[in-house]
C-alpha cells in the first residue's frame, strides 16, 4: 500500500469514529481492493473450532508457550464471536480457538491481501486474545496480541521470514482493557504495515515474502504467569470480542 493509502485509512478511520460512516461501508472504499474473506464466525466451511496444528500435536494444550489452555469445539466459546475461557479443575482453562486451517474452504491470507478487523479487549488478567496466521510449523504474522497487564499497550509482530524476526509494541491510550480497537495490515512482499485506529503504527521493512500465505487464528488464551500474570483466583472466566473481520485482495 502506498501513502495516499495510508493517508486514506486515516481519513476513514476519522469518519468511523465520528459516526458519519459504518466500518463495514467504510472498508468496501479501500481502492483497488475486494473482499476475499468476509469472517462468519458460525460457518463451518470457513472455520474450524477447537484444534490447530500450531499447538503441540494439533492441540489441546501449548504448555511450553505458557499457555493454560485447553481448546474445546464447543461452539459457545468462539462461533459467536466472542471468545471465552473458563476454568478448570485441573489448572487449566477451557478456551475458544478458531482457525481457517483445516476448513472446507481453507483461506489463506496471501501476500498483497489487507486484513481489517475490529475487536473488544478483555478486561481480566490473565486474558491473551490473539489474531494471527500460521502454516507448516511458521508463517506467522500476530495482526495483534494483548495483555491487560500493559493496558494501554498491543503486540504486533513478524515472524514470517527467518531470521527477519520484528516485534513492535505499540503504545497509545485509546489502547485499554474493554475497549474497541480498530486495526489494518497489509501483508506486503517486502514491508509488513499495521494501522491502530487510522494510526500508521510500525511498518516492519521485512515483509512476508512474494510466496507467502498462511491460514488465520481466532483465540482467547490463558497465561499461566511466567510472562504475563495469571488470571486472579477469584475470576472465572475471560472474553474478548471480534466484532468484524475481512480480508481484501488487490
Amino acid at each position: 500500500m502506498t501513502e495516499f493509502s495510508s493517508a486514506l485509512i486515516g481519513r476513514l478511520w476519522r469518519s468511523i469514529a465520528t459516526g458519519t460512516r459504518s466500518a463495514a461501508s467504510t472498508d468496501r472504499r479501500l481502492p483497488g481492493m475486494a473482499p476475499v474473506f468476509i469472517a462468519n464466525f458460525t460457518s463451518r466451511s470457513q472455520w474450524v473450532a477447537g484444534r490447530t496444528w500450531a499447538y503441540p500435536n494439533g492441540g489441546p494444550t501449548n504448555r511450553p508457550d505458557h499457555k493454560l489452555d485447553h481448546l474445546v469445539p464447543d461452539a459457545s466459546y468462539s462461533r459467536t464471536g466472542r471468545f471465552l475461557a473458563t476454568r478448570r479443575g485441573d489448572g487449566l482453562w477451557n478456551t475458544g480457538l478458531l482457525t481457517t486451517e483445516g476448513s472446507a474452504r481453507d483461506f489463506r491470507v496471501r501476500t498483497g491481501d489487507v486484513l481489517v478487523t475490529r475487536v473488544r479487549l478483555p478486561v481480566h488478567h490473565g486474558a491473551w486474545p490473539a489474531i494471527w496466521t500460521w502454516r507448516d510449523g511458521g508463517n506467522e504474522v500476530d495482526v495483534f496480541e494483548y495483555h491487560p497487564d500493559n493496558p494501554h499497550l498491543l503486540e504486533l509482530s513478524n515472524h514470517a521470514q527467518s531470521p527477519g524476526r520484528s516485534y513492535m509494541s505499540y503504545l497509545h491510550r485509546s489502547i485499554r482493557p474493554g475497549g474497541r480497537v480498530h486495526l489494518t495490515v497489509h501483508f506486503g512482499a517486502s514491508s509488513l504495515t499495521w494501522w491502530v485506529n487510522g494510526v500508521r503504527a510500525h511498518a516492519d521493512r521485512t515483509g512476508v515474502g512474494s510466496n507467502w500465505s498462511a491460514h488465520l487464528i481466532v483465540n482467547l488464551s490463558v497465561c499461566d504467569g511466567v510472562r504475563h500474570p495469571a488470571p486472579d483466583r477469584s475470576v472465572s472466566s475471560l472474553a474478548f470480542a471480534v466484532d468484524q473481520l475481512t480480508v481484501y485482495r488487490p
